[in-house]
């Protein structure tokens, strides 16, 4: 039988967090028929014995191979189904929320949608950004203009739906038809810049990416834990998607725009930028999983 959804879940010591994410997908879906995959990166913590210790999710055992690859091992091993709802651990779903993001799905040429996100707080998480440029590598979002800003802050922008270049991760469903099409997540990523990528290469192959408002969910956010590397790999899959998609001339240009930011803001007190400024200029500095560690530009 075709489900309507396939629920993809991948953990790494997220204990703290998922079972408020699958305590909240009944309600979420509504009348959908769904399944529901967690797939666990080789967890330390008390993720497992938790995990094993429900009857709600299929759990499927592994190395920490990546996020993008812990997402494409989940849809290859759910039952077949119409989208795929792909979540954070450190996310919930409100009531309702699915269905409303399914009807936008079945729109034509829809291929993501993502719902209106808000922090644990209950502030707006701001989860909408516009395509990587020159212009948008060089730290001057405070401008709040579009130009330099590839977050989009304006809360205006979070009150109607349209199309989106991309959007943050947490919370996305994916017509089946779409991942397909453009043969999942990118494994190269291991962690970031993968929803950044699988979505501007939809758009590439006609498939829009679409926020509504009707649907909506809570991101924690850093679940999993932030550190020195894990900006790191922020930066250098930032250089690397632009490499890919505009060329290695610019991505020149981008890379030295990305270590001056990344001067400023160490200078600035963030500390976790000295690490990343020191990966970017000595590349046997990245992290080995990113396989970007021979040659000074990310590839």
């Amino acid at each position: 039988m075709l489900l309507d959804v396939a629920v993809v879940v991948v953990t790494y010591n997220s204990a703290a967090h998922v079972s408020e994410l699958l305590d909240s997908v009944p309600a979420a879906m509504g009348d959908l028929t769904y399944s529901v995959t967690v797939v666990d990166n080789g967890s330390t913590d008390g993720t497992l014995p938790l995990l094993d210790a429900r009857t709600d999710c299929r759990v499927i055992r592994s190395s920490n191979v990546g996020y993008a690859a812990g997402v494409n091992r989940g849809v290859a091993e759910s039952s077949p189904a119409r989208t795929y709802l792909i979540l954070n651990p450190d996310a919930a779903l409100d009531p309702g929320a699915v269905p409303a993001m399914a009807a936008v799905a079945r729109r034509p040429h829809v291929g993501v949608v993502a719902p209106r996100v808000r922090e644990a707080d209950g502030t707006l998480s701001p989860t909408l950004r516009r395509k990587p440029s020159l212009a948008r590598a060089g730290g001057l979002s405070f401008t709040g203009l579009a130009t330099f800003a590839e977050r989009i802050e304006d809360p205006a922008a979070y009150e109607h739906e349209h199309a989106v270049d991309w959007a943050v991760g947490a919370i996305l469903l994916i017509d089946a038809e779409c991942y397909r099409a453009v043969a999942g997540l990118d494994e190269t990523y291991f962690l970031y810049s993968e929803e950044t990528d699988f979505s501007l290469r939809a758009k590439d192959l006609g498939w829009m990416t679409v926020y509504t408002p009707s649907a909506g969910g809570m991101h924690v956010g850093g679940g999993s834990g932030e550190s020195a590397t894990t900006h790191t790999m922020k930066i250098v899959n930032r250089i690397r998607i632009y490499r890919r998609r505009s060329g290695t001339a610019l991505a020149w240009v981008y890379f030295v725009i990305t270590v001056l930011n990344e001067l400023r803001r160490a200078v600035m007190g963030h500390r976790r930028s000295w690490p990343t400024l020191h990966a970017l200029l000595r590349p046997g500095r990245r992290p080995v999983v990113l396989g970007a560690s021979d040659h000074l530009l990310p590839s």
